[in-house]
């Protein structure tokens, strides 16, 4: 460290900005690791204390560490034998309690290396980043870690809605048979069901969606990549999905999933807007439920919901939502244009996903008024070059300013995942510390 500053400061504490800043200790760059929560390492996605809530990702492909592809199973051995399965899906708990340990221990062996500190980022401003309290802290470089944004399809939420159903206490109002509504059909949906129910509440879960689409189920054992052809990698989106459902006649919807897996965020970094805007608008849907599956367990949870009649999926988009005293009622129109009768229930939660208001974002709101940063072509996010550096308004990049994790996703779309985070962090690590790094020093 020169002058007492770090080189390197990390905005969130969670997956991608913990464990970016283990590599970066490792590798001897000193860096400021900022979350508002003071809990480091979990983060939003590892905290839930509930064992129910599984890693939709098989436990050794969960390793922290690219090159150490066993590194969570053998946390998991010496620390949980019972779940230390290779090819089970642990509970998120147990990979929180992982990146906590993974952390401290880079702590320990790298004294100095890490400093923790517990704020609310204010700003970032030139080379410098301030807090809320009025502290700041200067660094050659800054990463935007900072995790998923809450949903925002609801609104702003009051006292039937509940707009982030991860804050701290968001379910706890609702009544062990109120009558639920949930915005969404994906992953978080299925967290929440599970939970409403762990925690003893049987009222009638009612979810809506566009298509009414849920996550698929993973296989029985892992499942062996398709190699992509020309005809899917290549041509006229139209084609490619056609040579991916031919694929997928032959051998398999999962192989093909996984052998797009590591081409993925190259695919779509190479795309131009018009190809990125069809695909969000008309692919996007269905590779979310193809692309994040759920363990067997939980699949089966969820259809025995169904068959109980507990839970209902309903295909059809928002026409408007009203609150009383008593709950709500979301007026809707169905996938055929009929206007069925509202969907009431006492209480509203939306699992719709990350709202990505870039704009609207207090850090990253005032970098693009400022013109230090833009959004990408799509409207998706920021935007940023190969190395993950943000674009300004000139599209030149910024060598300071750099996104990580779920803030990258508009540049290479698979940054949510641990197998693709993981990756993206080497990239980051040898940037910072390359020669183009001491270059800027």
């Amino acid at each position: 460290m020169s002058d007492g500053e770090p080189d390197v400061v990390i905005v969130g504490g969670g997956f991608s900005g913990a464990m970016l800043a283990a590599r970066l200790a490792e590798r001897g760059v000193a860096c400021s690791l900022i979350d508002r929560t003071g809990t480091f390492g979990p983060g939003l996605a590892y905290s839930t204390p509930f064992e129910g809530h599984l890693l939709n990702v098989r436990s050794d492909r969960m390793s922290a560490v690219e090159g150490k592809p066993r590194d969570f199973v053998d946390w998991l051995r010496d620390n949980c034998p019972r779940h230390a399965d290779p090819d089970g899906f642990a509970p998120r708990r147990l990979y929180g309690e992982y990146l906590q340990h993974r952390l401290n221990a880079v702590r320990l062996a790298h004294p100095g290396m890490i400093e923790l500190v517990t704020g609310e980022v204010a700003a970032i401003e030139g080379d410098a980043v301030r807090l809320s309290d009025g502290r700041g802290v200067g660094a050659r470089a800054v990463v935007l870690a900072t995790g998923n944004p809450a949903p925002r399809t609801a609104g702003k939420g009051s006292r039937r809605i509940i707009t982030d159903p991860w804050a701290l206490a968001a379910l706890e109002r609702i009544g062990p048979n109120d009558e639920v509504i949930i915005v969404g059909t994906g992953l978080t949906m299925v967290d929440m069901v599970l939970w409403l129910d762990a925690t003893g509440r049987k009222g009638r879960i009612t979810a809506l969606s566009r298509r009414g689409l849920t996550p698929r189920v993973h296989g029985a054992a892992h499942d062996h990549p398709e190699t992509p052809t020309d005809a899917l990698l290549t041509g006229a989106l139209s084609h490619r999905l056609m040579e991916a459902r031919r694929l997928a006649s032959g051998g398999g919807w999962r192989g093909v999933m996984e052998g797009l897996r590591p081409v993925t965020a190259g695919l779509w970094f190479k795309a131009d807007a018009q190809t990125r805007a069809r695909w969000l608008r008309h692919l996007r849907p269905w590779w979310d439920v193809h692309r994040h599956r759920i363990p067997a367990r939980v699949d089966e949870a969820m259809k025995q919901f169904q068959a109980a009649g507990r839970l209902t999926l309903a295909p059809g988009r928002i026409e408007r939502i009203e609150e009383g005293d008593d709950g709500v009622a979301l007026h809707w129109r169905a996938r055929d244009g009929s206007a069925p009768p509202p969907i009431t229930g006492r209480w509203l939660i939306d699992c719709t996903g990350p709202g990505h208001a870039a704009l609207e974002d207090p850090l990253t709101g005032p970098l693009i008024r400022d013109r230090r940063a833009r959004l990408d072509p799509v409207g998706l996010g920021l935007d940023l070059d190969a190395d993950g550096r943000l674009l300004a308004a000139d599209g030149s990049p910024d060598a300071r300013l750099f996104a990580l994790g779920p803030p990258a996703r508009a540049a290479f779309w698979e940054t949510t995942a641990v197998p693709d985070i993981r990756k993206r962090i080497e990239a980051l690590v040898d940037r910072l510390t390359g020669p183009q790094a001491t270059a800027s020093r």
